[in-house]
């Protein structure tokens, strides 16, 4: 079986547009066959029919409250002057709520407004009109009545109803069953079996789960190697039994990359190559009049792929319209530069800060999963322009409809491990709390919270001229109304390399080797700037470390480039060598401090952030890591005197 070599560019819309044009004219059914299920288990099931009310409810004259039924006559002229006296028995009859309204009687007393004076007999003091406190036949649902449309997603609330109007069981429409193949020979399913070249398969499962919650069923398959024989023999089996087929991987221009003319071979193809990013090559098609797409192994393009055509394709299935995501609308807090000719996706977080809706732009990449998980939504770059600028409005789609605005506290600085225990620490102390950190270095923070785009900024720079950490830095771009500064803890900075220190590096000065590869922070960093103010003590120009250009955004990610192989040494926290058992030569202490923004302070927010920060619970979590010293966290530095 042949490799593809080709990838058609072809617009989002019409790609989908040709695929559903090529389902339509093979016969696909939509929506599936229909059925029946029971009323108590209908819920996210969609009607395939409307439903109109076989019986009323109440199905009788019933009373609203506890008391006395009565005719309403009776009681006409009551008041506290001249009360009315009535005896169970001849004017009235003890009801309670939902019983029938016995023949004769129109009205009903609450037991709240009958005053006894002796066994039986009672006194009103204002009287009640005909029908009051009474449901009268019908009065929720009329039969005959129109209870639930066609298509209609069944929620929790309309059981009630259905059950209420007399449906046991309510036809429903099928669920499209969805076969899932994941392939790869370079995929495994267990941790234990990882080793260079080998990376776990999570997509198959992460594309059942989300046929589930579309509404759909899904059959996991096993796993399977890039072979095009094994490959064709499970893509027959799971044509015969499923509605859709999803192929996982295998859809680019590689050597092993056999899912084009896999389906090909019992089928058409409508699209290969799609001009969006992430997720480019999607393959879409039809084979035996079943829908089929194959879809990029990296996650996030594997996730946008199914969010742009798996999920429409159930929706029509299941003979739903075939929506937009919820959307919100927020201020973009940085730039984002896109590549014309591509409907670019962008993964962001968003907060309220102020009295403005912010997104904060998180790392791209087609295999960051992490964006994800961190990620309120995405916004889209259309193919037509070249990025977004900084503060525009755009719209978040969102990857679900409940989003906490107010409890998001925006973070938008230099990164430390800190900051994710203090994100645990935060969930545990108000579940209606969670902390978003988005790491663009120090200066960037500073600016993102002058400029009202985050809450607070992790910063750590260091003064040459003074030795003083992040004051003078700060009071040059911010007024001391504008923020202020929290202590969070001194941390140790250091060389990192791997165990044994196999190049023999001791210094910053073996950093000019011509054998010695670094691995850098980003422009903006407070462990940059301490790099360069390193070098410069040591007489090294950037222009002769190996390395000096390649940007990473976190400590951690320097830490797995000198544990992968791809640097020798890098700088960074003696807590993130330690996690990937790594060598640390410390160059020293430095200040790592909260800045804030004075429109958050006061906030509950704010309030349980400096909870946490006296916590000797977090502080001792926070030590355990190594090269921490918490003892002074959430001490106010004044700015004041500074200026």
């Amino acid at each position: 079986m042949k490799r593809n070599i080709y990838l058609e560019n072809v617009p989002l819309p019409e790609a989908l547009e040709r695929w559903m044009a090529l389902c339509r004219e093979e016969g696909v059914e939509f929506p599936v066959h229909a059925g029946t299920t029971a009323t108590g288990e209908a819920a996210d099931r969609v009607t395939s029919e409307p439903l109109f009310a076989r019986v009323s409810s109440p199905p009788f004259h019933s009373s609203a409250m506890d008391g006395v039924a009565v005719r309403a006559s009776a009681t006409y002229g009551a008041s506290e002057t001249n009360p009315v006296r009535l005896t169970v028995g001849r004017e009235v009859e003890w009801i309670d709520t939902g019983e029938p309204l016995p023949p004769g009687f129109d009205a009903v007393i609450m037991v709240e407004d009958l005053s006894e004076v002796s066994e039986g007999a009672f006194e009103i003091i204002k009287p009640v009109f005909p029908w009051q406190n009474i449901r009268p036949l019908g009065e929720d649902i009329v039969e005959t009545e129109l209870v639930l449309p066609a298509g209609h997603r069944i929620r929790p609330v309309d059981i009630c109803a259905l059950l209420n109007a007399g449906f046991i069981e309510v036809p429903v429409r099928g669920e499209p069953l969805v076969a899932v193949i994941p392939t790869g020979s370079e995929l495994v399913e267990h941790p234990d079996d990882l080793r260079a070249g080998k990376v776990m398969e999570s997509n198959s499962f992460t594309l059942a789960a989300l046929a589930r919650s579309l509404g759909a069923r899904a059959d996991r398959m096993d796993l399977i190697p890039d072979d095009p024989d094994v490959i064709l023999e499970v893509f027959e089996k799971a044509l015969e039994a499923a509605d859709v087929v999803v192929i996982n991987a295998g859809t680019s221009a590689g050597r092993e990359d056999y899912t084009r003319s896999t389906i090909e071979s019992l089928g058409k193809v409508a699209v290969h190559g799609v001009a969006m990013r992430p997720g480019k090559p999607v393959v879409l098609g039809v084979a035996r009049g079943k829908p089929v797409i194959g879809l990029p192994g990296f996650p996030v393009a594997n996730y946008r792929g199914a969010q742009e055509f798996m999920k429409p394709l159930i929706e029509a299935m299941l003979g739903l319209p075939t929506g937009r995501s919820a959307t919100l609308e927020a201020r973009l807090a940085r730039k984002v530069f896109s590549t014309p000719g591509f409907d670019e996706f962008v993964q962001v977080k968003v907060g309220r800060v102020g009295g403005e809706v912010v997104a904060v732009p998180l790392p791209r990449g087609s295999g960051v999963s992490m964006s994800l998980v961190r990620a309120d939504g995405a916004i889209r770059v259309p193919a037509s322009e070249e990025g977004v600028a900084r503060w525009r409005e755009v719209e978040v789609l969102l990857h679900g409809r409940d989003i906490n605005l107010e409890g998001t506290i925006l973070a938008i600085g230099s990164h430390d491990i800190s900051l994710d225990l203090l994100a645990n620490r935060l969930r545990r102390e108000d579940p209606r709390l969670s902390l978003a950190s988005a790491n663009v270095g120090s200066m960037g923070g500073i600016m993102a919270v002058k400029q009202g785009q985050a809450h607070l900024a992790g910063i750590h720079l260091l003064d040459p001229e003074t030795g003083e950490y992040n004051v003078s830095y700060v009071l040059r771009r911010c007024s001391v109304d504008e923020v202020s500064l929290v202590h969070l803890a001194w941390r140790e900075q250091g060389l990192m390399v791997l165990p044994g220190n196999p190049k023999g590096i001791k210094g910053v000065e073996d950093l000019a080797r011509e054998d010695v590869l670094f691995a850098n922070r980003q422009k903006g960093s407070g462990t940059r700037l301490l790099l360069d103010h390193e070098l410069g003590k040591a007489g090294i120009s950037p222009s002769d470390v190996r390395g000096y250009e390649r940007e990473m955004f976190t400590h951690t990610a320097v830490a797995a480039a000198v544990s992968g192989g791809t640097a020798n040494t890098g700088l960074g926290v003696l807590a993130a060598a330690r996690a990937l058992g790594l060598e640390f030569m410390p160059l020293g202490r430095e200040r790592y401090d909260l800045l804030v923004l004075r429109s958050f302070e006061g906030s509950p927010g704010h309030r349980t952030l400096v909870r946490v920060l006296s916590d000797t619970e977090y502080r001792g979590e926070v030590e355990a890591l190594g090269g921490y010293d918490l003892g002074e966290a959430g001490r106010i530095i004044s700015l004041e005197g500074s200026r």
